[in-house]
């Protein structure tokens, strides 16, 4: 079983209930970015890396700057990118999948939901989370 670290930033709670569910399905604890540093990449097997879309559909400065520092530690490693959003059409994570592998980043995944997740981002969380900890 793989080490999974579920890394997250959420300003009202929504990407927080998606880091949590996908964290108790691949059985860790989700990880609020801030307490994170890219020193902690080499002891983990498999990422989900979760951000909402801020405002216009970026990611949040303070994440970025740590998803940037870890980015080039990933090596082959797998990851995922998940967040919710509000409003919009969701062209901040093709943005953020399309950064990320044009860095190297083994990107498996990426998972949005609009607002809360709802069961059927539920169901997906809980599947992603077992692919990422097989």
């Amino acid at each position: 079983m793989s080490k999974v670290a579920v890394v997250y930033w959420s300003q009202t709670g929504n990407t927080e209930a998606m880091a949590n569910e996908l964290a108790s399905a691949a059985g860790t604890e989700a990880i609020e970015v801030s307490t994170f540093s890219p020193e902690s990449v080499a002891d983990y097997d498999a990422f989900a890396f979760g951000c909402p879309a801020m405002g216009d559909e970026e990611l949040d400065p303070d994440f970025e700057e740590v998803w940037n520092e870890c980015a080039p530690k990933f090596d082959s490693k797998p990851v995922a990118l998940f967040g919710s959003y509000d409003w919009g059409t969701g062209d901040w994570m093709d943005t953020w999948r399309e950064n990320a592998e044009a860095a190297g980043v083994n990107v498996v995944d990426t998972l949005i939901c609009n607002l809360e997740p709802d069961d059927e981002a539920i169901t997906a969380l809980q599947a992603l989370g077992e692919k990422l900890s097989a």
